[in-house]
Protein backbone atom coordinates (compact mmCIF):
# COMPACT_ATOMS: atom_id res chain seq x y z
CA UNK A 1 0.00 0.00 0.00
CA UNK A 2 1.40 3.37 -1.04
CA UNK A 3 0.65 6.50 0.97
CA UNK A 4 0.13 9.91 -0.55
CA UNK A 5 3.83 10.56 -0.01
CA UNK A 6 4.54 7.53 -2.28
CA UNK A 7 6.09 5.57 0.56
CA UNK A 8 5.31 1.86 0.34
CA UNK A 9 3.92 0.70 3.69
CA UNK A 10 4.38 -3.04 4.23
CA UNK A 11 2.13 -5.51 5.98
CA UNK A 12 3.55 -7.76 8.71
CA UNK A 13 3.52 -10.68 6.27
CA UNK A 14 5.51 -8.67 3.71
CA UNK A 15 8.02 -7.76 6.42
CA UNK A 16 8.42 -11.42 7.27
CA UNK A 17 9.29 -12.15 3.64
CA UNK A 18 11.76 -9.25 3.70
CA UNK A 19 13.31 -10.85 6.76
CA UNK A 20 13.91 -14.00 4.71
CA UNK A 21 15.62 -11.88 2.05
CA UNK A 22 17.57 -10.11 4.79
CA UNK A 23 18.92 -13.39 6.15
CA UNK A 24 20.14 -14.37 2.68
CA UNK A 25 21.98 -11.04 2.56
CA UNK A 26 23.44 -11.68 6.02
CA UNK A 27 24.66 -15.10 4.82
CA UNK A 28 26.28 -13.74 1.67
CA UNK A 29 28.01 -10.90 3.49
CA UNK A 30 29.31 -13.29 6.16
CA UNK A 31 30.61 -15.62 3.45
CA UNK A 32 32.36 -12.79 1.63
CA UNK A 33 33.83 -11.40 4.85
CA UNK A 34 35.39 -14.79 5.63
CA UNK A 35 37.18 -14.76 2.26
CA UNK A 36 38.56 -11.20 2.38
CA UNK A 37 42.33 -11.58 2.69
CA UNK A 38 45.48 -10.58 0.80
CA UNK A 39 45.77 -12.21 -2.60
CA UNK A 40 42.04 -12.67 -3.22
CA UNK A 41 40.55 -10.78 -6.15
CA UNK A 42 37.32 -8.82 -5.85
CA UNK A 43 35.90 -10.99 -8.67
CA UNK A 44 36.50 -14.07 -6.51
CA UNK A 45 34.58 -12.40 -3.68
CA UNK A 46 31.68 -11.69 -6.02
CA UNK A 47 31.64 -15.38 -6.98
CA UNK A 48 31.28 -16.29 -3.30
CA UNK A 49 28.23 -14.04 -3.05
CA UNK A 50 26.77 -15.54 -6.22
CA UNK A 51 27.05 -19.02 -4.75
CA UNK A 52 25.23 -18.08 -1.54
CA UNK A 53 22.40 -16.42 -3.45
CA UNK A 54 22.01 -19.43 -5.75
CA UNK A 55 22.09 -21.93 -2.89
CA UNK A 56 19.33 -19.99 -1.13
CA UNK A 57 17.10 -20.01 -4.22
CA UNK A 58 17.12 -16.21 -4.12
CA UNK A 59 17.87 -13.64 -6.82
CA UNK A 60 20.51 -10.91 -6.88
CA UNK A 61 19.06 -7.41 -6.87
CA UNK A 62 22.42 -5.88 -7.80
CA UNK A 63 23.22 -7.90 -10.93
CA UNK A 64 22.05 -5.94 -14.01
CA UNK A 65 20.58 -3.16 -11.86
CA UNK A 66 20.86 -0.26 -14.33
CA UNK A 67 23.56 -2.39 -15.96
CA UNK A 68 25.65 -3.15 -12.84
CA UNK A 69 27.65 -6.28 -13.76
CA UNK A 70 28.03 -8.06 -10.40
CA UNK A 71 26.20 -9.42 -7.34
CA UNK A 72 27.96 -7.19 -4.80
CA UNK A 73 29.68 -3.83 -4.81
CA UNK A 74 33.24 -4.05 -3.50
CA UNK A 75 34.88 -0.71 -2.78
CA UNK A 76 38.49 -0.51 -1.64
CA UNK A 77 40.31 2.31 0.18
CA UNK A 78 39.35 5.63 -1.48
CA UNK A 79 36.39 3.98 -3.23
CA UNK A 80 33.30 4.99 -1.27
CA UNK A 81 30.60 2.86 -2.87
CA UNK A 82 29.55 1.03 -6.06
CA UNK A 83 32.95 -0.51 -6.76
CA UNK A 84 32.76 -3.14 -9.52
CA UNK A 85 34.38 -6.51 -8.70
CA UNK A 86 37.13 -7.50 -11.10
CA UNK A 87 40.84 -8.23 -11.25
CA UNK A 88 41.82 -6.03 -8.32
CA UNK A 89 43.59 -8.07 -5.63
CA UNK A 90 43.14 -7.36 -1.94
CA UNK A 91 46.33 -6.19 -0.22
CA UNK A 92 47.41 -5.96 3.44
CA UNK A 93 45.98 -2.88 5.14
CA UNK A 94 43.19 -2.33 2.61
CA UNK A 95 39.86 -0.94 3.75
CA UNK A 96 37.27 -3.13 2.03
CA UNK A 97 33.57 -2.23 1.85
CA UNK A 98 31.08 -4.82 0.62
CA UNK A 99 27.48 -3.94 -0.26
CA UNK A 100 25.10 -6.75 -1.21
CA UNK A 101 21.46 -7.62 -1.62
CA UNK A 102 18.97 -10.32 -2.51
CA UNK A 103 15.34 -10.81 -3.55
CA UNK A 104 13.04 -13.45 -2.07
CA UNK A 105 9.51 -13.79 -3.48
CA UNK A 106 9.69 -10.27 -4.91
CA UNK A 107 10.90 -8.56 -1.73
CA UNK A 108 14.35 -7.05 -1.23
CA UNK A 109 17.14 -7.00 1.34
CA UNK A 110 20.19 -4.69 1.26
CA UNK A 111 23.13 -4.43 3.66
CA UNK A 112 26.81 -3.46 3.75
CA UNK A 113 29.89 -3.68 5.95
CA UNK A 114 33.46 -2.43 5.96
CA UNK A 115 36.58 -4.06 7.36
CA UNK A 116 40.32 -3.47 7.43
CA UNK A 117 42.66 -6.20 6.22
CA UNK A 118 45.63 -6.78 8.58
CA UNK A 119 48.02 -5.09 9.11
CA UNK A 120 45.64 -2.27 9.84
CA UNK A 121 46.30 1.44 10.21
CA UNK A 122 44.71 2.43 13.55
CA UNK A 123 43.12 5.44 11.84
CA UNK A 124 41.37 3.08 9.41
CA UNK A 125 40.13 0.94 12.29
CA UNK A 126 38.67 4.08 13.88
CA UNK A 127 37.03 5.03 10.60
CA UNK A 128 35.33 1.64 10.33
CA UNK A 129 34.32 1.61 14.01
CA UNK A 130 32.78 5.09 13.90
CA UNK A 131 30.92 4.38 10.66
CA UNK A 132 29.34 1.26 12.12
CA UNK A 133 28.45 3.01 15.36
CA UNK A 134 26.92 5.92 13.42
CA UNK A 135 24.69 3.44 11.60
CA UNK A 136 23.51 1.94 14.89
CA UNK A 137 22.90 5.42 16.31
CA UNK A 138 20.67 6.16 13.32
CA UNK A 139 18.80 2.87 13.64
CA UNK A 140 18.32 3.46 17.39
CA UNK A 141 16.89 6.91 16.67
CA UNK A 142 14.39 5.36 14.27
CA UNK A 143 12.88 3.41 17.17
CA UNK A 144 11.55 6.58 18.81
CA UNK A 145 11.63 9.12 15.98
CA UNK A 146 8.57 11.13 15.08
CA UNK A 147 10.13 12.37 11.82
CA UNK A 148 12.68 10.65 9.62
CA UNK A 149 15.06 13.60 9.80
CA UNK A 150 15.86 12.57 13.37
CA UNK A 151 17.76 9.57 11.97
CA UNK A 152 20.15 11.87 10.10
CA UNK A 153 20.53 14.03 13.18
CA UNK A 154 21.54 11.01 15.26
CA UNK A 155 24.09 9.87 12.67
CA UNK A 156 25.52 13.39 12.43
CA UNK A 157 25.79 13.67 16.22
CA UNK A 158 27.56 10.30 16.47
CA UNK A 159 30.11 11.28 13.84
CA UNK A 160 30.70 14.71 15.37
CA UNK A 161 31.24 13.23 18.82
CA UNK A 162 33.76 10.72 17.49
CA UNK A 163 36.14 13.19 15.89
CA UNK A 164 37.27 14.58 12.56
CA UNK A 165 35.58 12.43 9.92
CA UNK A 166 33.56 13.57 6.93
CA UNK A 167 30.03 12.46 6.06
CA UNK A 168 29.44 11.82 2.35
CA UNK A 169 26.28 13.80 1.57
CA UNK A 170 25.61 12.80 -2.05
CA UNK A 171 24.67 9.22 -1.20
CA UNK A 172 21.99 8.46 1.36
CA UNK A 173 19.76 5.72 2.70
CA UNK A 174 16.42 4.86 1.16
CA UNK A 175 13.16 3.04 1.40
CA UNK A 176 13.22 -0.64 0.45
CA UNK A 177 10.55 -3.25 -0.22
CA UNK A 178 9.15 -4.44 -3.54
CA UNK A 179 12.05 -2.50 -5.11
CA UNK A 180 15.58 -2.02 -3.83
CA UNK A 181 15.44 1.78 -3.89
CA UNK A 182 12.22 3.57 -3.00
CA UNK A 183 11.13 6.79 -1.32
CA UNK A 184 11.91 8.21 1.14
CA UNK A 185 15.54 9.31 1.20
CA UNK A 186 17.20 8.75 4.59
CA UNK A 187 19.78 11.48 5.12
CA UNK A 188 22.99 10.78 7.02
CA UNK A 189 23.35 14.33 8.32
CA UNK A 190 21.48 17.12 10.04
CA UNK A 191 19.42 19.30 7.70
CA UNK A 192 16.52 21.69 7.81
CA UNK A 193 14.24 19.01 6.36
CA UNK A 194 12.19 17.18 8.99
CA UNK A 195 11.26 14.38 6.62
CA UNK A 196 8.09 12.28 6.59
CA UNK A 197 6.49 10.98 9.74
CA UNK A 198 7.81 7.63 10.90
CA UNK A 199 4.92 5.19 10.64
CA UNK A 200 4.44 1.43 11.03
CA UNK A 201 4.95 -0.30 7.69
CA UNK A 202 8.05 1.69 6.73
CA UNK A 203 11.11 -0.34 5.71
CA UNK A 204 14.29 1.68 5.39
CA UNK A 205 17.94 1.10 4.47
CA UNK A 206 20.10 3.19 6.80
CA UNK A 207 23.64 3.56 5.43
CA UNK A 208 26.18 6.18 6.48
CA UNK A 209 29.37 6.57 4.45
CA UNK A 210 32.28 8.32 6.15
CA UNK A 211 35.73 9.41 4.98
CA UNK A 212 38.98 10.30 6.70
CA UNK A 213 39.38 13.47 4.65
CA UNK A 214 37.14 15.78 2.67
CA UNK A 215 33.77 14.21 1.80
CA UNK A 216 33.83 15.43 -1.80
CA UNK A 217 33.44 12.60 -4.30
CA UNK A 218 33.54 11.89 -8.02
CA UNK A 219 32.54 8.96 -10.22
CA UNK A 220 35.16 7.05 -12.23
CA UNK A 221 34.96 6.43 -15.96
CA UNK A 222 33.18 3.10 -15.38
CA UNK A 223 30.13 5.25 -14.45
CA UNK A 224 29.75 3.38 -11.15
CA UNK A 225 32.70 3.59 -8.78
CA UNK A 226 32.45 6.56 -6.41
CA UNK A 227 35.81 7.76 -5.02
CA UNK A 228 36.98 10.54 -2.75
CA UNK A 229 38.52 13.43 -4.67
CA UNK A 230 41.38 13.80 -2.18
CA UNK A 231 42.14 10.06 -2.10
CA UNK A 232 41.16 9.65 1.55
CA UNK A 233 39.85 6.30 2.71
CA UNK A 234 36.16 5.58 3.15
CA UNK A 235 33.88 3.18 5.03
CA UNK A 236 30.23 2.18 4.59
CA UNK A 237 27.75 0.29 6.77
CA UNK A 238 24.11 -0.48 6.03
CA UNK A 239 21.14 -2.43 7.38
CA UNK A 240 17.54 -2.75 6.21
CA UNK A 241 15.15 -1.97 9.07
CA UNK A 242 11.40 -2.51 9.47
CA UNK A 243 9.18 -0.24 11.55
CA UNK A 244 6.03 -1.97 12.80
CA UNK A 245 3.39 -1.43 15.44
CA UNK A 246 5.49 -3.15 18.12
CA UNK A 247 8.84 -1.49 17.41
CA UNK A 248 11.73 -1.96 14.98
CA UNK A 249 13.34 -5.07 13.51
CA UNK A 250 16.69 -5.07 11.71
CA UNK A 251 15.89 -7.37 8.83
CA UNK A 252 19.46 -7.93 7.60
CA UNK A 253 21.05 -8.57 11.02
CA UNK A 254 21.10 -12.21 12.08
CA UNK A 255 20.10 -11.28 15.66
CA UNK A 256 17.57 -8.73 14.45
CA UNK A 257 19.89 -5.95 15.59
CA UNK A 258 19.80 -6.88 19.29
CA UNK A 259 23.54 -6.53 19.95
CA UNK A 260 24.02 -3.30 18.00
CA UNK A 261 21.00 -1.60 19.56
CA UNK A 262 21.54 -2.78 23.13
CA UNK A 263 24.26 -0.12 23.53
CA UNK A 264 21.58 2.49 22.82
CA UNK A 265 18.98 1.03 25.16
CA UNK A 266 16.74 -0.07 22.29
CA UNK A 267 15.03 -3.45 22.23
CA UNK A 268 14.44 -5.26 18.97
CA UNK A 269 10.89 -6.51 18.41
CA UNK A 270 10.56 -9.20 15.71
CA UNK A 271 7.19 -9.81 14.11
CA UNK A 272 6.00 -13.22 15.26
Amino acid sequence: MFGRDRIEYKTPEQMRIMRRAGLVVADLLDAVREQVRPGVSTAELDAVAAGVIADAGATSNFLNYHGFPARVCISVNSEVVHGIPGERVIEPGDVVSVDGGAIVDGWHGDSAFSMVVPDADPADLDLVRVTEEAMWAGIAALATADRLGQVGEAIDDAVTAAGDLGIVAEYVGHGIGSAMHQPPDVLNYRSGHRGPRVRPGMCLAIEPMLVRGEPTTTVLSDDWTVVTVDGSRAAHFEHSVAVHAGGIWVLTARDGGAAGLARHGVRVVPIA
